[in-house]
């Protein structure tokens, strides 16, 4: 540890921005409130390279060929700790370099990959990616999950380094605002992330609800949506105050997906005053669980009419319970020297 407990922390990570998504946002906001407790950090993304389009996912860039100029921003920087936060191109780059020199590092799982994997291509099992990522993560000193279910799951398919890295929210970012609407009937039954195959944002567009859809976010799913449900409205990605604002202008957030493993933006919606509706799965239950600020049920129209009824008090509530700093040192805790 250096003197003072303060760190040279650095993050490769192959998500960052334009990107918007939870891992991008998590990743954001671990990196500033690092930097508030007075540690160093460090963060080696896509920006830093010569870049191609993801197969499928052309909105999504991968480093090319990064090897070099990783091991170079590594003996530059000098890092106390390094924290590999994906398994794309970087990520394995950087587990490469570490292994080579003898480097200790940590790995986190931010989504479901193996799923995502064989959702885009359903000739690849799910198995066959959970074997890559045994490989992948074995050598971490830590692999961090989101949550107690998700860490068990994982050991059940035989992952041995788990620790716990919790999410929070930004309670002074995200926040109600007072007047806030949008331009469209009511009730705004709000969602926001990827508007991508693995989100099953196909549920969420079918259902037959009074007000309007909004979907905030792109994906290479956007244009065939669109034209799909033409009353739905898809304006795009957005960020800070606007999406802040957004949020807050919602009656509803409508949390489609299946296969998260945790939600930040299920947070950050309740930070602003907004009730959830989503499935009793995984992410919406282990963040919502019991919690009267949302509804989890089987029927997402039922789970939306109930979240109408929740009051927006309860769900900021419920938020500043949940902010960043603890999810900070927990993260901390984790790292190997």
């Amino acid at each position: 540890m250096p003197i003072g407990g303060k760190r040279r922390i650095l993050i490769v990570t192959d998500a960052w921005a334009p990107q918007v998504n939870g891992v991008v946002r998590t990743l954001e906001i671990l990196s500033r409130d690092l930097e508030a407790m007075g540690h160093t950090v460090r963060c080696v993304t896509p920006q830093d390279f010569r870049t191609i389009p993801m197969p499928t996912y052309p909105e999504i860039r991968l480093a090319l060929l990064p090897r070099a100029k990783l091991v170079r921003a590594i003996c530059e920087f000098g890092p106390d700790a390094i924290h590999i936060a994906t398994e794309g191109p970087l990520g394995l780059s950087a587990r490469a370099v570490c292994q080579k020199y003898g480097l200790p590092f940590t790995t986190s799982f931010h989504t479901r990959f193996p799923e995502y994997v064989h959702a885009r291509f359903p000739f690849i099992s799910e198995r066959t990616v959970y074997r890559f990522l045994r490989w992948f993560h074995g050598p971490a000193t830590a692999m961090m999950v989101a949550t107690p279910s998700l860490k068990a799951e994982m050991e059940a398919h035989g992952f041995r380094n788990l620790r716990l890295w919790s999410r929070g929210v930004d309670v002074d970012v995200f926040h109600p605002v007072p007047g806030a609407s949008l331009p469209f009937p009511k009730p705004v039954w709000l969602y926001v992330g990827r508007i991508a195959v693995e989100k099953n944002l196909d549920a969420f567009l079918a259902l037959d609800l009074p007000g309007t859809k909004v979907l905030i976010g792109d994906g290479p799913a956007r244009a065939e949506l669109e034209k799909r449900f033409p009353d739905a409205k898809f304006p795009g990605p957005k960020v800070g105050a606007e999406l802040v604002r957004d949020y807050a202008a919602s009656d509803v957030f409508v949390f489609p997906s299946k296969t998260d493993t945790f939600g930040l933006v299920l947070l950050e919606a309740l930070a602003c005053g907004v009730p959830v509706a989503a499935y009793p799965v995984q992410g919406p239950g282990d963040v919502i669980g019991d919690a009267p600020v949302g509804a989890l049920d089987s029927d997402l129209k039922a789970a939306c009419e109930r979240a109408l009824k929740i009051p927006r008090e309860a769900a900021r509530t419920f938020a500043l319970a949940h902010s960043w700093r603890a999810c900070t040192e927990q993260f901390l805790s984790n790292l190997a020297a």
